[in-house]
């Protein structure tokens, strides 16, 4: 049981860094657009067929 003593304001602290830091990804932007990177992952192949046909082209 003494342990708890050390533990609980331990676990207490990392909670609130934890806590903290959702707070700061909140108000930085990091899930303002969660559908962006999804779309983009779709529409990548189309620029790089493109791409490699442009430097086939100067070959």
């Amino acid at each position: 049981m003494e342990v708890a003593i050390y533990l609980i304001p331990a676990g207490m602290i990392f909670g609130l860094i934890i806590l903290r830091a959702l707070i700061w990804s909140i108000k930085s932007g990091q899930y303002d657009d969660l559908e962006g990177a999804a779309n983009r992952i779709l529409y990548d192949d189309e620029s790089r067929e493109s791409n490699k046909g442009d430097s086939n082209e100067k070959l």
